[in-house]
């Protein structure tokens, strides 16, 4: 199974759309989806500070930027399927 986390943090309402885009489209059957609040990190936050929110692929470390929409996840979690 991909782990997958969503880099955000409390109170960004572009994370929260980004969530809900997702959310219907990660098979929890082959993805775990964890939203990771960057603020707790400073790591975290000088990379993605201005860039939330964004998807990124644990084992490729590939990125999803925001703006996404449905389809552009759902091409994008194939595309990391297909290189299993």
């Amino acid at each position: 199974m991909r782990e997958l986390e969503l880099m955000g943090t409390l109170g960004c309402h572009l994370c929260d759309v980004a969530a809900s885009v997702l959310m219907p489209v990660v098979d929890p059957g082959k993805f775990e989806l964890y939203q990771v609040d960057i603020a707790d990190d400073d790591q975290l936050m000088e990379k993605y500070a201005v860039r939330i929110p964004v998807l990124v692929d644990v084992t490729s470390e590939q990125e999803l930027e925001w703006p996404f929409d449905e389809q552009q996840a759902r091409e994008f979690l194939l595309k990391l399927l297909q290189e299993d």
